[in-house]
């Protein structure tokens, strides 16, 4: 599931997006509130999570203009004011869930799955591959191969995801590696070579096919 992340102290978001790609999500990361709202207005992001103070357009403002203009993602604050003024002000502004800083991954996490259920049963599908062989559940965020669940590992199904909504498109290398490990991930491209080599062993040698200079596509 793809999830919008809007923190501008680079202490914070750096490891916190890592951690939220760590466990399967497609994050895109902006450092200012002007720049979270033009993503979450032109991209189709499940998630939002928004750190209140933030420099410029503030995280409530930049709630209460996205609903505004009728974005339907769901919300999750992430923010030092933990006071119960503030809580109401963002549930009141749009906000699905409140998390005070300092929170623990587990906790972020388990909320952030509550909202994706929430999600999913509005935006629930089953993109079946390989001649049915295959079917993935957005909503479950499960993999099923000849009738048995698969064992993905969080980026082992937000990569097989990414192929199969863009299905006929080739990725390359660099473009696999932005959408799933996320623009700041430091490491080489060959990381996606390594996790297309999971996904075959795990499903089928020939789910995902490959060519030279083109990279990577599910198979026909």
């Amino acid at each position: 599931m793809r999830l919008l992340l809007v923190e501008d102290d680079e202490r914070i978001g750096g490891p916190l997006a890592e951690t939220l790609r760590e466990a399967g999500y497609t994050v895109s990361w902006c450092r200012d509130g002007e720049s979270g709202l033009q993503e979450a207005l032109t991209q189709d992001t499940p998630l939002l999570v928004l750190d209140v103070m933030l420099p410029g357009l503030d995280g409530f403002s930049l709630a209460r203009t996205y609903r505004e203009a009728g974005g339907a993602g769901a919300i999750l604050f992430l923010t030092a004011r933990g006071e119960l003024d503030d809580r109401v002000q963002g549930l009141d502004l749009g906000g699905d869930a409140y998390l005070v800083k300092p929170f623990q991954p587990p906790e972020l996490l388990a909320t952030l799955r509550a909202l994706a259920r929430r999600e999913g049963q509005a935006r629930s599908a089953q993109l079946r591959f390989a001649a049915d062989q295959g079917v993935l559940d957005t909503a479950g965020r499960t993999v099923s191969w000849l009738g048995q669940e698969a064992a993905l590992t969080g980026r082992e199904y937000a990569l097989l995801e990414t192929l199969l909504l863009s299905r006929g498109r080739w990725f390359t290398r660099e473009e696999l590696l932005d959408r799933v490990w996320g623009p700041d991930f430091g490491g080489e491209a060959r990381i996606v070579d390594v996790y297309v080599r999971y996904l075959r062993r795990k499903l089928a040698p020939d789910v995902i096919v490959s060519e030279r200079g083109r990279g990577y596509r599910v198979a026909e």
